[in-house]
């Protein structure tokens, strides 16, 4: 396919607009930097690979700047070269409204500003590159913080805090941008996003309900950690003071909330992921998280509660029938979650604005302005 050539577009500094709009964006970075953090939803096209880079930065270190770009000219060339410029051609060709950006918008931005521009298609940058994007969401997401008015959404395991976060426009999913359910068995099969990502995800996410709506945001009540991510401190000390919509549900409909999400939803997430393995790694997953909280349990009570566990497994696997499944799951609600959360109960002092059903703390919710 032809690459028509775009109009100039002026590089540049407005953060805030990029990332509110979305900009598509690709970062020319090594795939070793991208991957421990980068903007929400760029794309990494990389001007040098890791070992590429690893060997320029130690020339820059012994001999100079000059002497590292004569290294980066002799190991980016050729077919290499037109590999990397096609990808971001490509790239700039579907999309015609983005930019690029480095580190800090210096020499990598520019180089490659400068071979798209060689190949006919100029295209802009982010000055101040990933450090200055990075440095942005870093003060705004504290200020949002700061200024922001918050409700946490309580409630006992099962009660359906998620669909609520998730059916109301003003609430901010952590747990999704977290890619963990924040529990033993929240795992999920695909890896959590780093620290960083997490963070930036998270500004990004209050900035934009700010802007499209305004008023409190709802986070579902956490723990400090979602798995192996930590909630920035300053959210989750608001978090521990915030005014609290409580949910409540009768034990069934939680059992049948836990069934939809940690076994016919999780199995077919292991399927998706695993194929024909994956209701062995789903088996397995089901096991090792019970066996997490093992010591809690006591060795009588996670003795059973295993045991009703396999035969619930063995009967999905032979039969295709899951329903044993809520035979386990009610007891762990009831001789561990339901008892654990009643304790954390006495440790916390918020106030509560509303109490009653999922439903019924949905049509509040909405029905404020």
């Amino acid at each position: 396919m032809a690459v028509t050539k775009t109009n100039v577009r002026a590089d540049t500094s407005n953060y805030r607009k990029l990332l509110l709009e979305g900009a598509p964006l690709f970062d020319v970075r090594a795939p070793i930097e991208f991957q421990k953090g980068s903007v929400p939803g760029a794309v990494n096209l990389p001007l040098m690979d890791n070992d590429e880079r690893k060997a320029i930065g130690t020339t820059y270190k012994k001999e100079g700047q000059a002497a590292a770009l004569e290294m980066g000219h002799k190991l980016v060339k050729g077919a290499v070269k037109q590999a990397r410029v096609a990808a971001w051609v490509d790239f700039a060709a579907k999309n015609p409204t983005g930019y690029l950006f480095c580190m800090r918008g210096g020499m990598r931005s520019h180089i490659s500003q400068r071979w798209m521009a060689e190949a006919g298609f100029p295209y802009p940058l982010v000055e101040g590159g990933y450090k200055a994007l990075r440095r942005f969401l870093l003060e705004e997401g504290e200020r949002r913080t700061k200024l922001g008015n918050f409700i946490i959404v309580a409630g006992r395991t099962g009660v359906g805090k998620t669909d609520f976060i998730t059916s109301v426009p003003n609430g901010v999913d952590l747990e999704g941008l977290a890619n963990h359910r924040g529990s033993s068995f929240g795992r999920r099969t695909l890896e959590q996003p780093t620290q960083i990502n997490f963070e930036n995800s998270l500004t990004l996410a209050l900035m934009k309900q700010d802007e499209a709506h305004g008023g409190p945001v709802f986070l579902e009540d956490e723990s400090r950690r979602i798995g192996g991510l930590e909630i920035p401190p300053l959210l989750a000390s608001k978090m521990a003071k915030a005014k609290t919509v409580l949910i409540e549900e009768p034990l069934e409909a939680r059992i049948d909330i836990i069934h939809r999400d940690y076994v016919r939803n999780l199995l077919k997430e292991h399927q998706k992921t695993y194929q024909s393995g994956g209701f062995d790694a789903f088996a397995t997953f089901l096991l090792e998280a019970l066996a997490r909280i093992q010591k809690r349990l006591g060795g009588d009570r996670y003795t059973q509660i295993k045991a009703l566990m396999q035969d619930a497994l063995q009967a999905q696997a032979h039969g295709g029938h899951d329903d044993l499944h809520k035979v386990w799951i009610e007891q762990l609600l009831t001789h561990y979650y339901d008892p654990m959360y009643s304790y954390q109960l006495t440790k916390r002092s918020r106030e509560i604005i509303f109490k009653g059903s999922r439903s019924e703390a949905l049509d509040w919710a909405l029905s404020r302005k």
